[in-house]
C-alpha cells in the first residue's frame, strides 16, 4: 500500500465524483454556452459575495490572469518572499505582465500592513508604481498558515487608502476558513480579486476559479483567452468542482486533525528539530542538521511513505482526502521504526 503525503494534488476523483461529472450538462465555454461552468462561476462568485467569476484550467493561471488584470508592464507587485505568484509560477509576473516584484521577509509566508507600507514607492518617475498588493492563504511554503481577520483588515484598508490592488491567492483558502472558522464573504469584501482551487484538498481533477467584479472578469476572461485559457466542452471538470464544493469542504477538518496527529508524532523522534506550528493540512518538519532529509525521505519510500524533502532541512507532508487514520497510523509507526 503507498501513502501518499507529497501534496495534496495527488488526490483522485472518487467514483461519486467520477458519476457525477460524466452525468454534466455540456457546451462551448468559450461561447459562454457551457451550463455546468456557468452554474459552477455563479456557485462561486455568490459564495464569497463577488460579482462575477471565470474558470480556469490551473490556480497558476487564475493567478497570472488576475495579476495582469491589476497591472500595467513596469509596475510592481509587492507579495511575500515565499508566495506561490513569486516562487513557483515560472517567472509568470515577470513574463505576462512585465512587472517586477518586491518579496517581503515575513512570518511563515504572512505579512503585515506595516510591512507593505514600508514598501509602498512614491509618485516618482524613478520608481515603479506600487499597483498591487497579492497575499496567501493559507501559505503554503508558510505550513499551511492562516491570515487573522486583523491583519487582512489592516491590509485591505492600507491597499484602499493607497488605491493599490488587493489580491488572494486562495489555493488553500478552503483550509483556512474550516480552521479559522471565518466566512466566505468577508473575503470577498476585502479582496478585489480572489483565486481558490478545487484539485487540492476539495479533490476534483482540475481547476480554479478567479473571482472579482463584473468589469474585472469581463477583462480577465480576454486575457485567459490570449494565454490560451479558452477551454470547450469543460463542464466535465466544472462539474467535479460542483461537487467538491457540495460535497468536500466540511470534511477537511479530518485532514486538519490527521495533520495534528502527525505533527504530535514528529516531535517525538529524535530526527526532527521542530515542526511549524500546525494549523491546517501542511506538515513542515525541520530535521536536525546532522540528518538528511532526502534519506528520510528514500527510507519512507521503501516502506511504501511518500513525503517530500523540500529543502536541505525540512520535510514536507500534507494530509487530504485519501489519507485517513488508518494511514495516518501506520506513517506513525513507520516514523518510529527507520534509522536515518
Amino acid at each position: 500500500m503507498i501513502i501518499d503525503l507529497r501534496s495534496d494534488t495527488f488526490t483522485r476523483p472518487t467514483q461519486a465524483m467520477q458519476d457525477f461529472m460524466f452525468k454534466a450538462q455540456v457546451g462551448d465555454d468559450v461561447f459562454g454556452e457551457d451550463p455546468s461552468v456557468n452554474l459552477l462561476e455563479s456557485m462561486v462568485s455568490s459564495y464569497f459575495n463577488k460579482e462575477a467569476a471565470l474558470f480556469c484550467p490551473s490556480g497558476t493561471m487564475a493567478n497570472q490572469i488576475a495579476i495582469k488584470c491589476h497591472t500595467q508592464p513596469g509596475d510592481e507587485v509587492i507579495c511575500e518572499q515565499n508566495s506561490h505568484v513569486y516562487i513557483y509560477e515560472g517567472g509568470g509576473i515577470a513574463f505576462n505582465s512585465g512587472c517586477q516584484v518586491k518579496a517581503i521577509f515575513g512570518n511563515n509566508g504572512r505579512i503585515q500592513a506595516h510591512q507593505i507600507e514600508a514598501c509602498i514607492n512614491p509618485d516618482d518617475i524613478h520608481k515603479a508604481k506600487t499597483a498591487l498588493v497579492s497575499l496567501e492563504n493559507t501559505s503554503n511554503r508558510g505550513g499551511g498558515t492562516c491570515y487573522e481577520t486583523s491583519d487582512i483588515d489592516a491590509i485591505s484598508a492600507l491597499c484602499q487608502k493607497s488605491g493599490i490592488g488587493l489580491h488572494l491567492d486562495g489555493a488553500r483558502l478552503w483550509n483556512a476558513m474550516i480552521a479559522k472558522d471565518q466566512q466566505p464573504q468577508y473575503f470577498g469584501e476585502r479582496f478585489d480579486s480572489i483565486s481558490v482551487c478545487f484539485s487540492k484538498g476539495l479533490g476534483a481533477p482540475v481547476g480554479s476559479v478567479l473571482l472579482g467584479s463584473a468589469s474585472f472578469i469581463k477583462k480577465a476572461r480576454r486575457v485567459r483567452k490570449v494565454l490560451g485559457g479558452g477551454m470547450r466542452q469543460a463542464g466535465y471538470m466544472a462539474a467535479a468542482c460542483i461537487y467538491s464544493m457540495e460535497n468536500n469542504i466540511n470534511r477537511l477538518v479530518e485532514d486538519h486533525q490527521n495533520a495534528k496527529r502527525l505533527e504530535s508524532a514528529l516531535l517525538q523522534l529524535p530526527y526532527v528539530d521542530s515542526v511549524v506550528p500546525v494549523e491546517t493540512n501542511l506538515i513542515f518538519a525541520e530535521i536536525k542538521k546532522e540528518f538528511n532529509p532526502r534519506l528520510i525521505a528514500q527510507k519512507l519510500s521503501e516502506q511504501g511513505i511518500l513525503v517530500m524533502a523540500i529543502s536541505s532541512t525540512q520535510i514536507r507532508m500534507v494530509t487530504h482526502l485519501h489519507i485517513g487514520l488508518e494511514e495516518v497510523n501506520r506513517v506513525i509507526h513507520i516514523l518510529s521504526t527507520i534509522k536515518p
